[in-house]
């Protein structure tokens, strides 16, 4: 009666214990709270409930070596290694599962010397401790000194094998894992099957496949190992027929098939699958709606969704998202507006998906509704609206996100800074965007290409290449795009013999292989100053080394050719781009007048009458004009604005004013760390 009326107490006496350090109870009931608090310090750790645990560690009235070990273990799995160490330091007492919890977590966290020092200092070694610093030292690739302390092994185990074994396979050792494996005594399942991963990275899929076949025993990872190895060498078939013929599957099984059906583009084999699956988790079926979506079958993956219990938030915004890489933007908006729950997510892969499909004002009313709903703006929302802003473009509107952004706490970010950087340059505003570079604490390619292309476009060749030259200076290693922007401002300035130069770097230091952009920026550059023959011969090279010379190639020679009225080689290389473009209206005019300005009429007239014949029209210019009262649009040739007389009358003055000479002074930009007298006006 006791014992019960004790067992009852004990979640009462548990309270009492951690209000009451000073508490005493009976040996029996303390060994009772003391594996119960044991139990509890292991489970919260598991969890990764680290500070509760410490919490509960400390407000324990007695303590046990069983309860340091809990916690020590605990802080090694959740990450808190200096902790784990210094509490096993403070032990009162160590047993042998205190060294090798160390040990083991010592060895996981790269600190070999220190295990070792444990080991050698311990009084007895268990197998298990043995088997910790095989294991330790199999992971940190130290394979050498695996084999020496288990050649030391008195007494060795399936598992000594195994890790060893295991070890070469990883290490790709396999003669020698191989040669392990035939003086083993006992092997289990996981020798097997680790022999098997052996085979099959080593010998191939048919020896594997014979392996396989010979195993004595095979469990669920065996032939999981056999179905991975047959899909990632494109063998689905072979592999779904052994996913049939398993007599158990687990949770990997189904996954792993699902994933190799979706991976060679057998989308219906694993919605299939999916549906056959079991025990079915939302993270899966949302993978395969997925790649339905990526397959192009958007309309296919929405009619799947309206049926599936399992679509929720995550499986509507993949369907969105779908139609507007689609340009369906209809359907998308469709979506976004019937969805009953929208996350911060939804809403900037909406205002996202307008800006994509240049509906970039769309997206600022989706902005400006988003916030009179007050939902949270993060960084992707920031960055969405800059993207906008420097599509429209629109100074006012991104001077104003700048702003929200400084007062969410995100103008830090590299990339709410790197959008910020080109929605300036974008916007004509060379001193804004500088600024906002030199204030950035680090920078990532994005950062430095975007300050390149930029000054780049706006003619500031000298300027790019001296950025250029700061970012080889640094960690960042540039990119293609990088080599885009330093050619485009050599192209631009005329500077050939730097053109080249950077041209060879990008290819002969760092190894980055040429793309149709820089072709075009190099072939651009040569061609403004009049060499058109050694312009055609890197378009001779390339057409030797098997690359296609776009149309954007082309088009660059076709500008040389116009500036420097070379008709015969423009005459080609306008046929060329027909060729690849034939609805590319400005070809068509550019050939026109040269054909005029070089006196041969009659060509010029045929090719008028080929653009007609095949429907091409020229498309009119468009202009933004930003004021006070908004943002305004105008179309070449277009007289019905209602504004059009007082705009036009403005127009000549400011023609009058040019014409006397009177000019407006460029704004001031920086190139070093900015100085300045008042605050960044925004």
């Amino acid at each position: 009666m006791w014992f019960n009326s004790s067992i009852r107490q004990a979640p009462k006496l548990s309270k009492i214990l951690l209000s009451n350090r000073h508490f005493n109870c009976n040996s029996l009931t303390a060994g009772l709270d003391l594996k119960t608090f044991n139990s509890k310090i292991s489970k919260l750790m598991k969890n990764g409930l680290v500070e509760e645990a410490r919490e509960l560690f400390d407000e324990m009235p007695r303590k046990n070596t069983v309860t340091y070990n809990a916690m020590i273990k605990g802080y090694f799995q959740n990450g808190f290694f200096e902790s784990a160490v210094f509490l096993y330091n403070q032990m009162p007492f160590h047993d042998i599962f205190s060294y090798n919890t160390v040990i083991c977590g010592l060895m996981n966290n790269g600190d070999v010397k220190g295990a070792e020092d444990i080991f050698e200092r311990m009084g007895y070694q268990d197998v298990v401790t043995w088997n910790s610093m095989i294991s330790g030292y199999v992971n940190n690739g130290l394979m050498d000194d695996a084999v020496r302390v288990f050649n030391q092994m008195s007494l060795k185990d399936v598992v000594s094998w195994n890790s060893l074994i295991g070890g070469f396979v990883k290490n790709k050792e396999f003669h020698k894992a191989e040669e392990f494996f035939r003086i083993m005594g006992f092997r289990d399942i996981v020798t097997w099957t680790i022999m098997l991963k052996a085979s099959l990275e080593a010998c191939g899929l048919v020896e594997a496949r014979k392996f396989f076949q010979d195993m004595p025993i095979k469990d669920v990872q065996a032939w999981n190992t056999m179905i991975i190895g047959y899909l990632k060498n494109r063998r689905v078939e072979i592999a779904e027929g052994l996913f049939q013929k398993m007599p158990e599957k687990d949770w990997i099984s189904w996954i792993t098939m699902i994933d190799g059906f979706m991976s060679n583009g057998r989308i219906d084999n694993a919605l299939r699958l999916f549906n056959e699956m079991p025990r079915k988790c939302e993270k899966t079926w949302n993978s395969i709606l997925l790649a339905i979506v990526r397959n192009g079958l958007v309309k296919e993956a929405h009619a799947v969704v309206e049926k599936s219990s399992l679509s929720g938030i995550v499986s509507w915004t993949n369907i969105m998202k779908g139609y507007f890489d689609a340009g369906e933007v209809v359907d998308a908006i469709k979506v976004f507006e019937l969805m009953t729950s929208r996350d911060t997510t939804v809403w900037n892969v909406a205002i996202f998906g307008l800006d994509e499909n240049d509906r970039g004002e769309d997206g600022i009313k989706l902005f400006i509704k988003m916030k009179q709903d007050r939902l949270p703006l993060d960084e992707v929302t920031h960055t969405s609206f800059l993207a906008i802003c420097s599509s429209l473009p629109s100074l006012n509107l991104g001077k104003q996100i700048h702003a929200e952004a400084i007062k969410a706490g995100i103008d830090r970010f590299i990339s709410t800074s790197n959008a910020l950087i080109t929605m300036y340059f974008r916007c004509g505003h060379v001193y804004s965007a500088l600024l906002e570079f030199y204030s950035m604490a680090s920078h990532d390619t994005i950062s430095w290409n975007s300050v390149i292309c930029g000054l780049a476009h706006h003619g500031q060749a000298e300027d790019a290449i001296m950025i250029f030259e700061k970012m080889r200076l640094s960690t960042v290693e540039p990119n293609q795009i990088t080599f885009v922007g330093v050619l485009s401002a050599c192209s631009h300035a005329g500077l050939v013999e730097h053109g080249k130069f950077y041209f060879s770097v990008m290819r002969n230091e760092y190894f980055i292989q040429s793309t149709n952009e820089h072709y075009t920026s190099i072939v651009d550059l040569l061609g403004r100053i009049g060499r058109i023959d050694e312009a055609l011969n890197i378009l001779r090279q390339m057409i030797v080394h098997g690359l296609e010379v776009c149309a954007s190639i082309w088009g660059a020679l076709l500008g040389g050719c116009r500036m420097h009225k070379n008709t015969a080689m423009a005459k080609i290389c306008g046929e060329k781009i027909l060729e690849l473009e034939p609805s590319n209206s400005g070809v068509y005019i550019i050939l026109g007048e040269m054909y005029l300005a070089s006196g041969m009429k009659d060509e010029a007239e045929k090719i008028w009458l080929r653009m007609k014949n095949a429907g091409v029209k020229k498309q009119p210019g468009c202009s933004w004009v930003e004021s006070s009262s908004g943002g305004k649009v105008f179309l070449s040739g277009d007289k019905t604005h209602p504004e059009f007389e007082n705009l036009s009358c403005v127009l000549n003055l400011m023609y009058v004013e040019m014409e006397v000479g009177i000019s407006r002074v460029p704004d001031e930009h920086i190139l070093g760390a900015p100085v300045l007298s008042g605050t960044l006006e925004i």
